[in-house]
């Protein structure tokens, strides 16, 4: 019997958690002759917020970032 663990960092509608689960029995059933009927398949939705990658959280990542705030040039020779 074949449990299958899938991790999503966010969340999915009921639709897409069942076509994840219809899809994935699939390929159990195609390339390992499985039973449908014995394949397990857990989905665990994980809060961006709990979950980093490259040093930040996966919240931060994707959160809209402010607009860049002009700054004169030190350098810049001041206009006459």
């Amino acid at each position: 019997m074949p449990f299958i663990d899938i991790r999503i960092a966010g969340s999915a509608t009921r639709e897409q958690k069942a076509g994840i689960v219809a899809d994935v029995t699939a390929v159990m059933v195609a390339r390992l002759g499985k039973n449908p009927a014995a394949v397990q398949v857990n989905i665990v939705e994980v809060s961006t917020e709990n979950y980093g990658a490259g040093g930040q959280l996966i919240a931060d990542r994707d959160a809209p970032q402010p607009a860049p705030q002009s700054r004169e040039d030190a350098h810049a020779v001041p206009s006459q």
